[in-house]
């Protein structure tokens, strides 16, 4: 007999106290609350012919996007793959996006998790995948209309109503939204005051409209709802960093980077690449930053050979560069260089990002800015196609502005400085670029 989860999701298992666990860990994951690993593990322990916990935790490895996790993500999909002739037609499609994540196929694993979220419109784990999908590849628009597709289904009444609308503001923002984005999430923050993606939202709005004090204000409020127990709190202490440094504190970021961003000791890529970016935009900006590169290159030393997403590549690179590390630099090179004569999408991305970005982050780094604008001009454009969003992005925009600036090629120094004063005017960043570059502009007329 069909047995249904808490929002009337069919599930093939015959044990309701094993639904009712699993019920339980995904709610952990809507809302990054530790730790639904653990607890899967707890009722696969128990449970261990239920072939969605298996599909669950091969997703929750996936959507890692870390190669440190795949040995454990052959072992679930392989599992639940043994159960499926047992299991359901939604089942089915979570074991069969898993097994298309773990070939490479990032895009084909998207859509079956998205297939199982029209069929099934209150199916969140699989709109949660697909959503987290959308980000990885950089599809902007569909984090707003893969969850707008379900929107009709979810009213009030209905167990993780706000989660859904958390995400729906995330895709908002990221599709140019403000408004609407920043209304949604505040309701949905409101909610769930642990709900970190809804939180994440309002702060990508603040963050792209140059709202620095807001920003630091609203996360500060509420950090005691977001914070405890999360496993998203490292990215929500990055965007509080991010907003001291555009207030021209970078005492503070690096204090954020010491105490919050690094504490649970850069275990995931995840983490790495907070670290990275951050420290990536302190150096760029000529401030001391010690020691903290070479702890990080280290980390992401463990991963060098991986290439097993280009944007982590990219990321990685930074933190080479950052620590002077040329053998480094050349090996992550020739890994992403591997990855792009692949298939799949992960080879797509290495092939059409990954790679020349790799390449123009390692010629900032020994002075070769002219080479440097060459390789990263071209990806401006297309940079989505490698993931992440607008914000992590803008590591393109704060390299090319420095790198003209050095340069001293007044023409690209001027674009890139009213490209960026257009969105941020009140940044002092954006200003003190500005004054730069109006200082070369003087120094060159005479």
């Amino acid at each position: 007999m069909t047995q249904f989860d808490k929002r009337g999701n069919p599930v093939s298992y015959g044990r309701q106290k094993g639904i009712d666990a699993l019920d339980h860990a995904f709610d952990l994951l809507h809302a990054y609350q530790a730790d639904p690993l653990a607890e899967v593990d707890r009722i696969i322990a128990d449970h261990p012919d239920f072939a969605m916990a298996h599909a669950f935790r091969a997703g929750l490895l996936a959507t890692a996007t870390d190669k440190a996790f795949e040995a454990e993500m052959i072992k679930s999909v392989a599992a639940a793959e043994a159960l499926a002739p047992k299991a359901n037609d939604r089942e089915r499609l979570h074991i069969a996006a898993a097994r298309a994540w773990l070939d490479g196929d990032w895009e084909r694993a998207i859509e079956a998790w998205g297939r199982a979220s029209i069929a099934y419109p209150r199916d969140l784990l699989a709109l949660q995948f697909a959503h987290v999908g959308d980000f990885f590849l950089g599809h902007s628009h569909m984090l707003r209309d893969r969850i707008a597709r379900v929107l009709p289904h979810w009213q009030r009444d209905v167990p993780g109503h706000g989660f859904v609308e958390g995400m729906y503001a995330f895709g908002l923002e990221e599709a140019g939204d403000y408004e609407q984005a920043e209304a949604r999430g505040r309701e949905a923050a409101a909610l769930n005051r642990q709900d970190g993606w809804a939180v994440h939202a309002v702060v990508h709005v603040l963050e792209m409209q140059g709202r620095v004090a807001e920003g630091a204000d609203f996360l500060a409020a509420g950090a005691d709802g977001w914070a405890p127990n999360s496993m998203f709190a490292f990215h929500l202490w990055w965007h509080l960093a991010l907003f001291h440094l555009d207030a021209d504190d970078a005492p503070a970021a690096l204090k954020l980077f010491d105490e919050k961003i690094s504490a649970a000791g850069f275990g995931q890529a995840l983490e790495l690449i907070d670290g990275s970016s951050l420290l990536w935009r302190l150096w760029l900006l000529g401030h001391d930053v010690g020691d903290r590169w070479s702890g990080l290159a280290q980390k992401w030393g463990a991963r060098i050979d991986d290439a097993y997403y280009a944007f982590n590549d990219v990321n990685a690179m930074m933190a080479f560069v950052g620590a002077g590390d040329s053998e480094a630099q050349k090996r992550q090179t020739e890994a992403a260089k591997r990855a792009a004569a692949g298939t799949g999408t992960v080879a797509m991305m290495s092939r059409e990002i990954g790679v020349p970005a790799c390449e123009g982050f390692a010629a900032f780094g020994r002075g070769d800015y002219a080479k440097t604008i060459e390789l990263l001009l071209p990806l401006r454009a297309k940079a989505n196609r490698f993931g992440g969003s607008h914000a992590q992005r803008d590591m393109f925009s704060w390299t090319l502005t420095e790198a003209a600036i050095r340069l001293g090629d007044r023409a690209l120094a001027d674009a890139f400085v009213a490209e960026r004063l257009s969105w941020k005017p009140e940044s002092p960043i954006n200003r003190g670029w500005a004054m730069r570059a109006d200082k070369l502009k003087a120094t060159q007329a005479t």
